[in-house]
């Protein structure tokens, strides 16, 4: 086998790789929302990003929507709410939660959705957890407050709960759903999947636009940058990273493979060191270095998702 296809099957067949380009996906999304401020408004985003991805899927996967639709038989409202609110649903918190809450909010509360996938996995399919996942979890986690605080825990004291908070904690929960809910998905492909959520996810995203609309707020693309943007978010972190992440699941379990969110605002900080020209400190290769140590620990257990 040449070389070059030796390295593909490695990382299509390892989770720590696929799941960590997701996480990259995602991170970028983190500084293209930051770009996105007075270039398109949040439902706006949300609605041509769907739009795009599933334009996309759907042209060359149309085929295959007959199997599809005996595969998802009697399962469409579980493929609705996979795609419109796990997805699309998710979005739109996070961008609403962005406006009424700090950046450094945002990211501590994102650590909590390792600890709702452990919980629901737990309650929902009484899966065993290792000390090891639990172990391992908990040093991610605090890597990535080591970030979030600077590296000074006086700040995480500091921090005042509002609205925005609480509109992102409920969006970590919708995600976190959305990933326990991956593992016992229909035996279709990646693509054809992604194409079913992405329908689901334009569809939801049609009412929310029109709110938007309806209330004045919204703002459509003329320059040149929100069209990057958009570009980015629809085929990086909303068609790649979904299906990325899709395959770390069916490998590892959504236990596991949750965790590696945590990387997520790491990889953002990284993007915005470059992309944004924001400074780099001490607590940024700190927290890079726990959060490495926690997804090792995590990536050597045995723990297997049934």
């Amino acid at each position: 086998m040449p070389m070059s296809l030796r390295l593909f099957y490695v990382a299509a067949t390892s989770a720590p790789i696929l799941l960590t380009l997701a996480a990259f996906g995602w991170g970028g999304n983190t500084v293209a929302g930051r770009l996105a401020v007075g270039e398109i408004s949040p439902m706006v985003l949300v609605f041509m990003r769907w739009t795009i991805v599933f334009a996309i899927l759907l042209s060359f996967r149309q085929t295959d929507l007959k199997n599809a639709s005996e595969q998802l038989k009697g399962r469409w409202l579980w493929a609705f709410a996979m795609g419109a609110i796990g997805i699309s649903i998710f979005n739109a918190l996070f961008y609403v939660a962005a406006k009424s809450t700090t950046a450094m909010n945002l990211g501590l509360i994102q650590c909590a959705m390792p600890m709702f996938i452990l919980l629901g996995v737990r309650l929902i399919y009484k899966t065993k957890l290792t000390l090891s996942q639990i172990f391992g979890t908990c040093v991610a986690i605090s890597g990535v407050t080591v970030l979030i605080s600077k590296g000074d825990l006086s700040f995480l004291i500091a921090l005042k709960i509002n609205s925005g908070d609480w509109i992102m904690l409920l969006a970590c929960l919708l995600y976190a759903g959305y990933s326990i809910g991956l593992k016992h998905r229909p035996k279709l492909d990646y693509l054809t999947m992604m194409m079913v959520f992405s329908g689901a996810a334009w569809l939801i995203s049609i009412p929310l636009v029109l709110l938007e609309i309806s209330l004045g707020i919204d703002l459509w693309p003329s320059t040149q940058l929100a069209w990057l943007v958009i570009i980015f978010v629809s085929l990086a972190p909303s068609l790649l990273s979904q299906v990325l992440f899709m395959r770390g699941v069916d490998l590892i379990g959504p236990d596991r493979a949750g965790v590696y969110s945590n990387l997520v605002p790491i990889f953002s900080a990284g993007l915005g060191i470059i992309i944004l020209n924001e400074a780099i400190y001490w607590y940024h290769i700190l927290s890079l270095l726990i959060v490495i140590s926690g997804l090792t620990i995590i990536s050597k257990s045995n723990q297997k998702f049934k």
